[in-house]
């Protein structure tokens, strides 16, 4: 099935993200307006100022700018700065949060945050602890705030708050400590709990019509999630909403994706485990869902649906579809029609993704929308205690939550793409609140005969990889297209790249003080046009680094990443910001 993207889809909505937010209109295409930067001027691209957070670890996320103020938060303690973008990054306010440094020691893959929310003149901070704050944006004083999440069950807050009109919607992560995913809905105004939806269990507890809400156009009938759970294993079964959330202004839909199913030892859960590694469409004023497809049904690898949905209207087979585009960390991209659900087209945009064949793309068939799982990858069909040799991808998946771009000048989207293998050995593991809840050995190298990442171009219409630009580590920033045909990207080295959006030849790279695991934006500002990016290496792709974990030992996660950065890069958290001279 091919199809092609017929034009940038057009959003408005009140409350909408200000200034650089490269998503105005929800869709998170990453595809910003460059001004005057362009294939041509990046090249006289200069730094003009930088700014030191203070704090070590995984810097995800991008700063976001209102007006001529750069607001940006640092991972645990989450330290929010209000900067002078015109006066070198003069401090205006700075908010430090007083949090339960316990917090951090239960965060799955580093202690990050991946940025902060903005509506009406309030700022929305997600802490790690799982507070969420509203702060007035001029002077930094705290308003509200309300506890999301409890760190006692596993659960923390890792995420962007995303402000939709009088709502402030948050997820929360632990699924690796066995938490029960859930999004929540707060009033803007006042802190109060508008809707909560859990990932799992009851359909109450959903937010599921069981005659109304579908999957792959059929209603998902009562006890959908329950029917796919031994007993009451759903309780602790996982399926945190830790990833981006986009917005269909015109159909008033939220989309995102929810984690693994807990604990990753598959013998543990027979069954789907719904409606884990998932994609949901649920109403912003109720919290409904109109439609949920499963991914990575009874998910065996750790591969979450949580990466971000990319909102572009297109035509297939000759009908103007709304369409859904998600890059999934199994290998997979999906296609949907994101008002019915329909699964349009699904590809494997990792060539090397060994774990299923194909996606089963034929509505009649009784597997319509399933992998076809190889079972010689399957930790499910070689059983608990046995190790599942050199499956692809590994568990950080083909790509992570960092997001990929997409341009209307091209209609290419821009990925990043790591390429990692793992081993996998299941063990049985008991259930204790609060504590680690895998149940798996993984070994992650990487694979043979190719660098360890790079950036794509991924044309939808002729459903393959227009270039790509090979990099000897994982990339996990998020990417950035312009109007004006750069796209940019930061690698975990430290280089923030600009590349021609059209045949990837590099156009410019400048050296950051660390690695950079952030999502690079780009504004203009009375009369001039800015780029700027956090860097500050960490994130799963980097947490062993920021963690000492060098030495190579054996059954440590990703030890050759690892030893191989720290030649490269150090810890250290900055914003840089870009000019053009």
């Amino acid at each position: 099935m091919g199809w092609g993207l017929a034009c940038a889809l057009a959003l408005s909505a009140p409350g909408a993200q200000a200034g650089a937010d490269p998503d105005p209109d929800y869709a998170s295409r990453r595809a910003a307006s460059s001004g005057g930067i362009d294939a041509a001027s990046v090249r006289e691209l200069v730094p003009l100022w930088s700014f030191s957070t203070g704090v070590l670890r995984g810097h995800e996320g991008a700063p976001l700018v209102v007006g001529g103020v750069v607001y940006i938060v640092t991972p645990f303690p989450n330290v929010v700065y209000a900067l002078d973008l015109v006066h070198d990054g003069r401090v205006l306010w700075r908010y430090e949060p007083r949090q339960d440094a316990g917090a951090a020691a239960v965060m799955c893959c580093d202690s990050v945050s991946r940025g902060l929310g903005y509506g009406e003149g309030r700022l929305f901070l997600y802490q790690a602890d799982g507070t969420l704050v509203a702060l007035d944006a001029r002077t930094g004083a705290q308003l509200w705030s309300v506890r999301n999440a409890d760190p006692a069950r596993g659960e923390t807050g890792t995420s962007a708050p995303l402000v939709v009109r009088d709502k402030v919607i948050v997820g929360m992560a632990g699924g690796e400590y066995g938490a029960r995913g859930f999004l929540s809905a707060y009033d803007a105004a006042s802190g109060a709990l508008r809707w909560r939806a859990f990932s799992t269990g009851p359909d109450a507890d959903m937010l599921i019509d069981p005659r109304r809400t579908t999957q792959l156009g059929r209603p998902v009938g009562e006890g959908s999630s329950l029917k796919s759970w031994e007993g009451d294993q759903w309780r602790v079964g996982g399926g945190a909403p830790w990833g981006r959330i986009s917005y269909d202004a015109k159909l008033n839909l939220i989309y995102y994706g929810t984690g693994n199913p807990a604990p990753w030892n598959p013998a543990q859960r027979p069954g789907d485990n719904r409606w884990t590694a998932a994609i949901f469409a649920r109403d912003v004023d109720t919290g409904v869902a109109r439609w949920v497809y499963q991914t990575s049904p009874h998910d065996q690898w750790d591969y979450d649906a949580a990466n971000e949905m990319i909102l572009a209207d297109g035509v297939v087979e000759g009908r103007a579809r709304p369409l859904l585009t998600h890059f999934d960390r199994n290998g997979f991209v999906y296609i949907l029609d994101r008002a019915t659900g329909e699964l349009l087209g699904a590809d494997k945009f990792d060539p090397g993704a060994n774990w299923a064949r194909a996606i089963d793309l034929d509505p009649s068939s009784p597997g319509y929308g399933r992998p076809d799982v190889d079972p010689r990858f399957s930790p499910q069909a070689n059983g608990e205690d046995a190790v599942t040799r050199g499956v692809c991808p590994a568990t950080m998946g083909s790509k992570n939550a960092n997001p990929a771009a997409y341009s209307p000048r091209t209609g290419w989207f821009y990925v990043p793409v790591i390429r990692l293998c793992m081993d996998f050995e299941p063990f049985h593991i008991d259930y204790a609140q609060g504590q680690p809840y895998t149940g798996a050995d993984t070994t992650v190298f990487p694979r043979e005969g190719g660098p360890m990442g790079a950036l794509i171009a991924w044309d939808p219409s002729a459903r393959r990889i227009a270039w790509e630009a090979k990099e000897p580590f994982p990339v996990v920033s998020g990417v950035l297209a312009l109007s004006g045909g750069v796209v940019f990207y930061g690698t975990l080295e430290g280089y923030l790249k600009a590349l021609d959006a059209r045949t990837g030849e590099e156009l410019y790279r400048f050296r950051t003080p660390s690695g950079v695991v952030g999502d690079p934006v780009a504004f203009s500002f009375e009369g001039r046009d800015y780029v700027a990016v956090l860097s500050g290496v960490g994130g799963w792709a980097g947490a062993g680094l920021a963690a000492g974990l060098t030495g190579g030992k054996e059954n440590e996660t990703s030890p050759q990443v690892y030893a191989a950065l720290a030649k490269y890069t150090a810890l250290g958290g900055a914003l840089t910001v870009f000019g053009l001279r």
